[in-house]
């Protein structure tokens, strides 16, 4: 999973491991969660920037690997916001898909795909009780593909989509060669 990858990613490269929300503000997530949409939007990209602001600070040292950013806070807001199938998302090339130009941009962005099934087999497995996102995810594929998509149209920078179903060694790998290919380490 995302955790396991993220984590053998920053021992492999002796980097610095971020999460968003960040720290200083995580311990609200679960009361900002419960708020109406635009409180729960703005308390996500509120942690946006705040981790810009980490992220920045820490690449002086080491590389910096993130666990969400950008991507994550828009394409669940997109996919909360628009009610449907997939072809009622915003078009492709809608602006709603742009990074946004004042916030500090990562040189590559991962998105980890896993088949329905094996998600389901991994948290089971993992034991620990399901977020209410993990719920949402498992309960309604809709909003699962919703997600999936507003990622897939992401750009400047696209998400790079790896197949986390094989291994953990196999994924590890493929995550690897393609930071060796995109960034400059």
């Amino acid at each position: 999973g995302k955790t396991t990858v993220t984590q053998s990613v920053k021992d492999t490269l002796n980097g610095v491991l971020l999460r968003s929300p960040p720290a200083c503000i995580s311990q609200w997530r679960t009361i900002f969660d419960d708020e109406p949409a635009p409180i729960k939007r703005a308390f996500y990209a509120a942690g946006n920037y705040i981790l810009a602001s980490e992220i920045a600070k820490a690449s002086t040292q080491a590389p910096v690997i993130i666990d969400r950013y950008w991507h994550s806070t828009a394409a669940y807001t997109i996919a909360t916001e628009i009610n449907g199938q997939v072809q009622d998302l915003p078009p492709a090339h809608d602006e709603v898909y742009q990074w946004p130009e004042d916030l500090l941009k990562p040189d590559l962005v991962l998105l980890l795909t896993v088949d329905p099934e094996e998600r389901v087999r991994r948290l089971q497995h993992r034991g620990l009780e399901k977020t209410k996102e993990e719920a949402e995810l498992e309960a309604n594929s809709l909003f699962r593909q919703r997600v999936e998509e507003s990622y897939r149209r992401m750009v400047n920078p696209a998400c790079q989509e790896v197949d986390a179903s094989p291994s953990k060694e196999e994924v590890l790998k493929t995550v690897l060669q393609l930071i060796k290919k995109h960034c400059a380490l």
